[in-house]
């Protein structure tokens, strides 16, 4: 019996999602933009140009366009400082970028989340 309840719920589902895409189908600004699109596309195929082409030429019209992903020599994002830190205790040195590093956490447990922050040097 589960079977035929998923069923049911399923052509619920189409029925609903068809619905909204009639109402979706009759919507002026949804047809302009598939125009467009379809225009673009045609231009694209034109001029023999891919996605990326044409957003390389938009980036060099408008560079808020690229988005940051789309220009690859880009690069990462820059790398977190140097950190380093000092046990007063027993004088061992930690240097670290991130603060998730083993010796740290040991040293957090030991000591205290604050302490271990004060031992942190320039």
């Amino acid at each position: 019996m589960a079977k035929i309840n998923d069923y049911y719920q399923k052509k619920q589902l189409m029925e609903k999602l068809a619905a909204e895409l009639e109402q979706l189908e009759k919507d002026q600004a949804l047809k302009g933009e598939l125009e467009f699109e379809n225009k673009v596309r045609a231009l694209m195929k034109e001029y023999d140009k891919s996605p990326k082409d044409v957003l390389q030429i938009l980036s060099a019209i408008d560079p808020s366009v690229s988005g940051g992903k789309a220009d690859s020599t880009a690069g990462s994002r820059p790398k977190r400082p140097m950190k380093t830190y000092k046990n007063p205790h027993t004088g061992e040195v930690v240097k670290t970028r991130g603060g998730n590093h083993k010796t740290l956490n040991e040293w957090r447990q030991k000591h205290g989340k604050e302490a271990v922050q004060s031992w942190q040097q320039d």
